[in-house]
């Protein structure tokens, strides 16, 4: 739900509140909106003309105060809590700043909201300010020019993206709900973490996820998941080899319930920011430390080199502290020897930077970047795994590693790089592939590899698994040569498109492979969907949507339902309406709800319409015998199709539980089937924050998971 009803950026004017929306009023209360929004609402509710009030001025809608006003940005449970009242900096204090002193890594103080791997991310980034003000552009001010707009940047996909928020911020008691400053009249990192929410959909969708995810995001790098345990012996070189790329590092320590401290002060399922490894002299020899910083801003390790309670730091020189601006106080950075560090951390995120990133400092060197997008289209470049015997049929892209590449004493003549494989828009969409990457010699030169070249080859390298993360990532070493990258996905013709990136020493050389022609291609036959037959066109969608939804252009379950029904009715499916219960459509727009609001806009509706269409296509197809009904044994074959990979006990439980009484599924109960499967895996996969496979949840996140589901 918005704050206030929408308004285009062209200054066009909502309709009216249709007479079935009883909760407009309510949920949009006086005690929940920052002045803006106030008068907003009052020109509404009072029957003026608001047009009078709300101009636009270029791309921002400007209020009667001439300060903008983004009626965009999604609102859910966490912003409508009886008691948040959203207020501008200038409300809050006598003189705000969108910096004081620069943006650094102490100005992150986390808030009410489980986004410490956000937070680690955005501190990890301060310590490159080139990097930092990629994303956060400086010169934004409270004074001059001031008109309650700012603008954030973040990497989508092989470009940069621009954000544009108000700079109203929920508060309780005149404080920040979220994150802060430890300086008061600094705002900079609040309205960074308002823009990313805006990107993902809300505050709501900040609630637990990866660190890594959020530095590439925020630098356009490439993020791998490293176990401490696995590091190389010597952990200092390893370190600062990374950081001499420019890379950023988080760690955490996955061992414990969520947010609870181990003996020593470690959070356990919390995410530190590594920003630095230092040798430091003492009177006793050389020690290495690590620089490690909590974005709560206090809480910090109680071990040796502790800040209050570590003598070691008597044996260090002042000149030797000052040198490593060591700060006696819980500010939530603090330093600690190498060796405790593998023990009380599990996992160590990075995200190395690119030659395609903003520069982090003139003595940064990244790596060398080659970017590929591509499609897998079902039946025609979607062959899915090694073993099905049409694997050939993925995109292949050649790759040459030269021995220029890699100049290292220990493999003079291998060449080390990483691969990189990111599927688009998974959260956005709501569809998760599970992908993996395979690395062959390469016979011919510049030729895709035939069925009989695969025979005969073993994968040079290789992912262990097929995984359902947005990227998954390849580092290795190989002799120079040619080579063939092969993207795929777990099971053949699924639908998707992704992003490869090649990152090399210093030359990445990597070309999409030609296809030879061995047949005539009018015998090519394009991609076959079986849903075009089944439902509406896209133009005859959106115009069913404004049909159907209310007035303000939100789509309800009971709207929904008029809708899938009329949809139904139209195509090869007719008659499997009356499978579709009012119950299907709550849950179809309660699990695609990122706000909270259990309605959907035209976009939101767009996300659940494309997930349709492709499982319309999965159920026609896996519907051999054409009843309109899955077969019992039918629903497995379907549901990997769709990406759902489930075990016999899973599915025993889905024949008692979403079967018609012959032991069948229905097209709309098949549909509501994937639907909750997707969203529960989705919800485990956000708790699960370094991919450990089991989650801690707390009594609350409990109920609010599988009430509102």
């Amino acid at each position: 739900m918005n704050k206030s009803p929408s308004v285009s950026s062209e200054g066009s004017l909502p309709p009216p509140p249709d007479d079935d929306d009883d909760d407009s009023s309510s949920a949009c209360s006086d005690e929940l909106l920052g002045s803006q929004s106030r008068r907003w609402l009052a020109d509404l509710l009072t029957g003026e003309d608001p047009a009078s009030n709300y101009a636009a001025n270029g791309d921002v809608t400007l209020g009667r105060d001439g300060l903008f006003v983004d009626f965009h940005f999604p609102l859910g449970e966490l912003e409508m809590k009886t008691g948040v009242k959203w207020k501008r900096p200038t409300e809050l204090c006598t003189s705000p700043q969108f910096t004081v002193d620069g943006a650094s890594r102490l100005d992150v103080r986390q808030g009410k909201l489980s986004d410490c791997w956000l937070l680690s991310a955005i501190a990890s980034l301060a310590v490159h300010p080139a990097l930092l003000e990629k994303v956060v552009p400086l010169g934004q001010t409270f004074q001059d020019g001031y008109n309650g707009c700012f603008v954030f940047r973040f990497w989508q996909y092989g470009q940069w993206e621009d954000v544009r928020i108000d700079d109203l911020l929920p508060t309780s008691h005149n404080d920040l709900i979220f994150l802060s400053s430890p300086e008061k009249h600094e705002f900079w990192s609040s309205l960074l973490e308002k823009a990313y929410a805006k990107l993902k959909g809300g505050y709501r969708a900040l609630d637990m996820g990866f660190p890594h995810e959020a530095m590439v995001d925020m630098t356009g790098g490439v993020a791998e998941v490293l176990s401490v345990a696995l590091l190389p012996r010597d952990l200092p070189a390893f370190i600062r080899q990374l950081l001499a790329k420019g890379a950023l590092i988080n760690c955490a320590n996955t061992l414990g319930p969520l947010e609870s401290r181990n003996e020593l002060g470690i959070m356990f399922r919390h995410a530190y920011s590594l920003t630095a490894v230092e040798k430091v002299q003492t009177t006793y020899g050389p020690v290495d430390l690590v620089r490690i910083l909590n974005p709560w801003g206090n809480t910090e390790w109680e071990g040796p080199w502790s800040d209050l309670r570590g003598p070691e730091w008597n044996t260090v020189s002042p000149e030797e502290q000052q040198r490593l601006d060591r700060v006696r106080r819980e500010d939530g950075e603090f330093w600690m020897s190498v060796s405790d560090f593998r023990q009380n951390f599990v996992t160590m995120e990075v995200c190395h930077l690119t030659d395609l990133c903003e520069p982090a400092s003139a003595s940064v060197q990244p790596w060398a970047c080659a970017l590929h997008h591509g499609t897998w289209v079902p039946r025609v470049s979607a062959g899915g795994p090694p073993q099905g015997g049409w694997f050939w049929q993925n995109p292949q892209f050649d790759f040459v590693l030269s021995q220029m590449d890699y100049g290292s004493d220990d493999s003079p003549n291998s060449c080390f790089f990483i691969l990189a494989l990111m599927q688009k828009y998974h959260r956005r969409r709501g569809i998760t592939l599970s992908i993996a990457l395979h690395i062959y010699p390469a016979p011919h030169k510049d030729k895709h590899l035939s069925p009989q070249d695969l025979s005969g080859l073993r994968p040079a390298l290789c992912s262990s698994h097929y995984s359902s993360r947005r990227e998954v990532v390849l580092r290795g070493t190989l002799p120079p040569g040619r080579y063939v990258i092969i993207p795929s996905t777990a099971e053949p013709n699924q639908q998707g498109s992704f992003l490869l990136r090649v990152l090399t020493e210093r030359v990445a050389a990597a070309s999409p492979a030609q296809r030879s022609v061995t047949r005539d291609l009018s015998s090519v036959k394009a991609p076959h969907f079986p849903h075009q037959a089944a439902l509406p066109s896209p133009k005859s969608m959106k115009l069913l949507f404004k049909k159907h939804c209310n007035k303000r252009g939100f789509c309800k379950p009971h709207h929904l339902h008029s809708l899938l029904t009329e949809t139904i009715q139209g195509g090869v499916l007719a008659g499997s309406e009356k499978y579709l219960a009012l119950e299907h459509c709550k849950s179809l727009v309660v699990l695609m709800d990122s706000q909270g609001i259990a309605q959907l806009n035209w976009q939101g509706f767009q996300s659940l319409w494309d997930k349709i269409r492709m499982w319309t296509d999965i159920f026609m197809v896996y519907d051999k015998n054409k009843t309109q009904h899955l077969e019992y044994e039918e629903v497995g074959p379907a549901l990997k199709a769709a990406g759902i990979v489930v075990d016999d006990l899973i599915m025993q439980l889905v024949g008692l539980r979403y079967t018609e009484p012959d032991m069948t599924i229905s097209y709309p109960g098949f549909l509501y089937l994937v639907m909750k499967l997707e969203s529960m895996i989705h919800k485990f996969h956000a708790y699960d924050m370094v991919g450990m496979g089991s989650i801690s949840l707390n009594y609350r996140q409990w109920l609010h998971m599988t009430i509102y589901n």
